[in-house]
């Protein structure tokens, strides 16, 4: 692993290694191990990150949706199932597989020769693995400061998003802006910390490669930055855009929020100059047979919201079952329903037509 990229990593979450051969090993899989025995792998990191992982992350849910009454007793607005399915929704592997997808985190691994041949990196498992690894490694080297791994852990898994807008990535902007490069094969949007103060910011301005000008009113800052800086706030982030020789500042009362807002700053502006991705981009072939994995996908990348499938089982004159499905979806006017002795395949075609009205094409000629 390079200096380059363990630099990369470290702005990624926020944290800064004194051991950076703790960084690297939380890349490390036992297959690289057993064959270079002088490497330690991986998995007692994850082990240890597992831990602070559902501590922060408890912590964070008790300080959210709990407070102190007047008899100085702890009171939470959710009970303790809620809360705990919460915690589970933020910690579940597929959430943190995802999450290091969005980072590239995966194509850093440090695997032997039969992982490699196998692109054991890709398997969701193993992303969920190093998500974990990851935070057993700022835990160790930080001593176990809280702070520490609240922001890493922050910035790694959005938490405080999901803790405001539910579980729907429809207005993350930092996923946007994260999938936009993957999309273009972009370098990956890298992000730099300070806080509000005149010496925490001119410390970031120094680091840009563009002009920037600098007014007393923390209002001004362009020639290739926009800003959206508020000096009562704790931390400012500078996202800076490698393929468009673009940077922008945003502050927040957390390096998270920070971020979030630098990224929103970032995704206005690809709008504003046709830059993203529309609907159609995402799809470059509707299929009847894909229709379904089709919609999810648009869902999960905030285009729609997650479709809804309601099944109705009848009977022809032989006994021999007939179903129908519904699909419907919050937010478009209008459902789809058809039939077909196969479940699957009534849902294909419900979906598949679904999606064809969502994309404005036709499907009188299709089946």
């Amino acid at each position: 692993m390079t200096t380059e990229d363990l630099s990369f990593i470290q702005k990624q979450i926020g944290y800064e290694f004194k051991n950076k051969m703790l960084l690297q090993q939380a890349f490390i899989r036992r297959s690289y191990s057993q064959e270079h025995p002088n490497f330690k792998n991986n998995e007692v990191l994850e082990f240890i990150g597992d831990k602070a992982l559902d501590f922060i992350i408890v912590r964070a849910l008790a300080e959210y949706y709990g407070d102190y009454t007047k008899n100085d007793e702890y009171s939470s607005e959710l009970k303790e199932g809620k809360l705990t399915e919460i915690k589970n929704q933020l910690v579940k592997g597929s959430m943190l597989a995802s999450r290091i997808n969005l980072f590239g985190f995966q194509d850093y691994l440090i695997m032997g020769k039969g992982d490699r041949h196998n692109n054991i990196q890709e398997d969701s498992h193993v992303k969920e693995d190093l998500f974990e690894a990851i935070v057993g490694a700022v835990a160790l080297d930080s001593d176990w400061d809280v702070e520490a791994l609240d922001t890493a852990i922050g910035l790694m898994l959005d938490y405080e998003y999901y803790l405001d807008e539910g579980f729907s990535d429809s207005n993350n902007f930092t996923a946007r802006i994260q999938q936009w490069c993957q999309k273009e094969h972009l370098a990956f949007p890298e992000y730099e910390f300070a806080e509000t103060d005149r010496y925490g910011i001119n410390q970031l301005l120094r680091r840009t490669p563009y002009p920037v000008l600098y007014p007393n009113s923390y209002s001004g800052l362009y020639h290739g930055a926009s800003s959206n800086i508020n000096s009562k706030e704790h931390f400012v982030c500078c996202l800076h855009l490698e393929s468009i020789k673009q940077d922008f500042y945003a502050s927040g009362n957390s390096k998270s929020e920070s971020r979030m807002n630098a990224a929103e700053s970032a995704y206005n502006f690809l709008k504003e100059n046709d830059m993203l991705f529309t609907i159609h981009d995402e799809i470059e072939e509707p299929t009847l047979q894909k229709a379904v994995s089709q919609l999810h996908e648009l869902a999960q990348k905030g285009y729609i919201a997650m479709p809804n499938y309601e099944f109705e089982e009848n009977h022809n004159t032989n006994g021999n079952p007939i179903w129908t499905c519904e699909c419907w979806i919050d937010g478009i006017d209008g459902s789809f329903a058809n039939t077909s002795p196969s479940k699957k395949e009534c849902k294909r075609k419900s979906a598949y037509e679904m999606l064809m009205f969502i994309l404005g094409e036709n499907t009188e000629d299709d089946y």
